[in-house]
């Protein structure tokens, strides 16, 4: 599995160590991942999912997982993350129905 967040799109970037006498050597920047378990408030489950640090933070600054996918952009999102997001929309137009 890549190292990319599955809601952010965080991903590994490339840069250098620089030493006192402007010696560059070749580093890799690696997001701060973790294994999570997320609950759905609208779909009563919990997801599992590898998520950056910086993610869950927003998820509390936003009030939760459905709130945080619903103004997330599709194109930032994994295909597990948009199928979810998707699912919420449909259980919340059935809930208002």
């Amino acid at each position: 599995m890549a190292r990319r967040c599955e809601l952010t799109g965080k991903t590994v970037l490339a840069g250098h160590n620089v030493s006192h006498a402007n010696n560059k050597t070749k580093r890799r920047f690696k997001p701060n991942l973790a294994q999570m378990l997320l609950m759905s408030d609208t779909l009563k489950k919990s997801v599992r999912m590898k998520i950056s640090a910086q993610a869950l933070r927003s998820i509390d600054h936003n009030g939760g997982l459905d709130a945080f996918l619903l103004k997330q952009n599709d194109l930032n999102l994994s295909l597990r993350a948009r199928r979810l997001k998707r699912e919420i929309v449909k259980a919340k137009e059935q809930h208002a129905a």
